[in-house]
């Protein structure tokens, strides 16, 4: 068995909370010795908190907030492990502690190597240097050698594509430019350890992809364990063995991606009728705006279940004059696989002309789901003609299929895919001769 290289027991973080009394509730009446009270109260607390060296808060009152409470998991070497949860379940905290940035209320880590982290744009560089004397200042504080970072620097400057701005001060790289060099930097110096919180999400498409390819990399063929923050579950799925899910400061479940982030997900699936899309941000390629998407209403009963009907109205608006309009619907894994499309001129070819502008409505019907049970997201679209794009929204809405009256049990598992009607023959005048023994 591999050696643990993070081992966390017990871990819990209380923050103190600091609340003006006037400020809770409405206000009240308050008399000239009330408030002359609360304000000595006031002042001797923080005189108090300021001689035995603790955090000195500005408030009446004081709550007490557990980020982290009783935490214990370990994690071995070459590991990449995944930690997802809503926003506020602890999570940055979490990172935070084992990049020793801030330390623990009660229990204790144990870390045995190097920790390299990218928690937020920022984080381990000094703002008045430049990019090559912060690459300098990152590979000594995670103690290496001046040799050892000459010979990673090219390496470093090419994967962030920032050479032109090497001898810039970073407070002048824009965000992109900024995680493209801190990445680059946390990543080739080699540390023991790679702590990445969702910092990635400023990069663009090929850079993430980029990151990924090297997180797989280091973890796969240098044996380094990375631990991976993240609200793409996609993402989480597809690099991540496995994930530890935080719920209000503990840990809800740990264990395979798959099925830790399917039953994650099943916590926040959307059960309203209809969807809202007006709001909704847009493919970044979308840039014809004489059509917007609106809405998605199920007529059905939800959750959808498999092997039976389901009814949708999706509403549009144009603003000007749209020819050849199709409409579609289409189903993904939360890996970002598209399994299923439904448009509207896929069978008899018909795409509308709206000359004029105005509110729209189209219904689909499906006389049989054919997605297995499990959780789908739901993308919409919109074009012109063949491929002019006019809306796009992937992932606007998470769906939840589950097994219909005569759904058969084989499929009723995660991963189990789409299940379409075939046409099969059996020929049984077949027979299977014996087979002849055969004497030496």
């Amino acid at each position: 068995m591999s050696e643990a290289v993070i081992t966390v027991e017990g871990l819990s973080k209380r923050y103190l909370v600091a609340h003006n009394a006037e400020n809770q509730g409405h206000r009240r009446y308050l008399a000239l010795r009330d408030v002359i009270g609360r304000e000595i109260r006031s002042i001797a607390r923080k005189s108090l908190d300021m001689m035995r060296g603790r955090q000195v808060l500005q408030g009446d009152e004081i709550e007490e907030f557990w980020a982290l409470r009783d935490v214990n998991f370990e994690i071995k070497r070459g590991e990449v492990v995944g930690i997802i949860g809503r926003n506020g379940a602890g999570k940055s905290t979490l990172l935070k502690i084992l990049s020793r940035i801030t330390e623990p209320t009660e229990g204790r880590v144990m870390l045995r190597g190097r920790v390299g982290s990218l928690l937020e744009v920022g984080t381990g560089f000094n703002a008045e240097l430049t990019g090559r004397e912060n690459i300098y200042l990152n590979g000594a504080i995670l103690g290496m050698t001046r040799r050892e970072i000459v010979e990673k620097f090219d390496e470093i400057v090419a994967f962030a594509g920032v050479e032109r701005f090497l001898d810039t001060p970073v407070k002048r790289y824009s965000s992109g430019m900024y995680v493209r060099l801190a990445f680059a930097v946390a990543a080739h110096l080699e540390p023991e350890i790679l702590v990445v919180d969702e910092v990635l999400a400023v990069g663009d498409a090929d850079f993430q992809k980029k990151c990924l390819g090297k997180m797989e990399e280091v973890s796969r063929q240098q044996g380094r364990t990375v631990l991976f923050v993240s609200h793409n579950m996609g993402v989480v799925s597809s690099l991540c063995p496995n994930t530890i899910w935080l719920d209000g400061g503990m840990i809800k479940e740990c264990g395979a991606s798959r099925e830790v982030v399917s039953r994650y997900l099943s916590r926040r699936t959307d059960r309203e009728q209809i969807v809202q899309l007006a709001e909704m941000p847009r493919a970044s390629w979308v840039q014809d705006d004489r059509l917007r998407l609106l809405s998605v209403e199920w007529l059905c009963e939800l959750p959808l279940r498999h092997g039976e009907p389901v009814r949708a109205r999706i509403r549009f608006n144009t603003r000007a004059s749209v020819s050849a309009v199709t409409v579609g619907i289409g189903f993904s894994s939360f890996e970002g696989t598209r399994l299923l499309t439904y448009e509207t001129d896929f069978q008899d070819g018909f795409r509308p002309d709206l000359s004029s502008p105005g509110n729209y409505l189209v219904d689909v019907t499906l006389d049989a789901l054919p997605l297995a049970p499990d959780l789908y997201n739901l993308d919409v679209g919109c074009r012109s003609g063949d491929v002019h794009g006019l809306d796009y929204l992937p992932a606007c809405s998470l769906v939840e299929v589950i097994a219909g009256s005569g759904t058969p049990g084989t499929i009723v598992r995660r991963g189990a895919g789409v299940r379409l009607p075939s046409k099969w023959s059996w020929d049984f005048g077949l027979q299977t001769r014996k087979p002849q023994l055969v004497r030496g």
